[in-house]
């Protein structure tokens, strides 16, 4: 049952890309311009393309001159053996990549990420995904400064079926936090999830608040291993890289979640991302429900970027 799931999650991620790998290669047709034989042309879309699917621009260059020297090896003839040189080659790039490693309970999961960017519901598939995998979750909804992220939380808390520890509006989220470890002890649970403001834009005391959550959680939460991972959301093209680069200047980031990339012609993302951060990339969200989250896995997501 589990394998039949993945399978339809990676179906869903392939046509959410449909709009990248259709553009890319209705761009290349356009330069083969009926030739199907692959030239200094269709190398020159090749790269506009690659960087109009938001690989961005310097892993398009490096992408497409690894690939000039193969063909004019000969082994890039046409379209069809190019595409699977692109899956060969950003496999690998992705590969590069440091991996996330396992989650090993009890663990501490601290989620941050700007507001908009699918956080909460991306926190949900966290909870609902370690559940199945038979841990006693408890979400800690320590975004105070916004009344409805604390009820959407306790929304997702219920549909799930997993305790949520929140204060009022306002309230401190390293107090949230205390008690979410206090309740996690008390009923035994495995892993603890916590909201976190997403207010890049106030640095200061976005890293006051998580220096006191971690003060927090080095006295209470001894035993517990811990982790941050950044949601950053797939439809926002090359801002989604500058906005993880902000981040990870601000927060010590373990790992990437990539939301909505089941409705969106800027997929490359995930490689730019990859690339340039050097960070693992942990989860990819595919969907609206709280299953809809499939673990990143490099070369089944270039054959999905490229169509193949």
């Amino acid at each position: 049952m589990a394998d039949e799931k993945k399978k339809g999650f990676w179906s869903q991620l392939k046509r959410g890309l449909t709009m990248t790998h259709t553009e890319i290669f209705e761009h290349i047709g356009a330069a083969v311009d009926g030739r199907d034989v692959v030239n200094e042309s269709t190398l020159e879309e090749l790269e506009e393309s690659l960087i109009a699917a938001d690989l961005g621009v310097q892993t398009a260059v490096d992408l497409v001159e690894g690939l000039r020297g193969q063909v004019k090896r000969g082994q890039g003839k046409d379209i069809v053996k190019l595409r699977e040189l692109l899956v060969d080659e950003v496999s690998i790039l992705l590969l590069d990549a440091p991996k996330m490693p396992a989650l090993t309970t009890p663990c501490l999961t601290l989620v941050v990420g700007v507001n908009g960017v699918g956080k909460t519901t991306s926190i949900a598939k966290l909870a609902s995904r370690s559940k199945m995998e038979g841990h006693r979750v408890v979400l800690a909804a320590a975004d105070t400064f916004r009344a409805a992220a604390i009820e959407q939380l306790s929304v997702w808390g219920d549909r799930i079926g997993v305790d949520v520890v929140k204060h009022q509006a306002g309230s401190d989220p390293a107090a949230v936090v205390f008690d979410a470890l206090q309740a996690a002890k008390a009923r035994k649970a495995d892993h603890i999830i916590v909201d976190t403001a997403g207010r890049l834009h106030t640095k200061s005391n976005l890293m006051e608040e998580l220096a006191k959550i971690g003060r927090v959680i080095d006295r209470e939460g001894e035993g517990w291993n811990r982790r941050t991972l950044l949601v950053v959301d797939a439809t926002n093209g090359q801002n989604a890289v500058s906005q993880a680069r902000e981040f990870c200047k601000t927060v010590p980031v373990d790992g990437l979640v990539l939301s909505k990339l089941d409705g969106t012609a800027k997929g490359g993302v995930v490689v730019a991302i990859a690339r340039e951060l050097r960070l693992p990339v942990a989860h990819l969200g595919v969907g609206e429900g709280h299953e809809d989250l499939v673990d990143f896995d490099a070369r089944e997501f270039a054959r999905a970027l490229f169509g193949a």
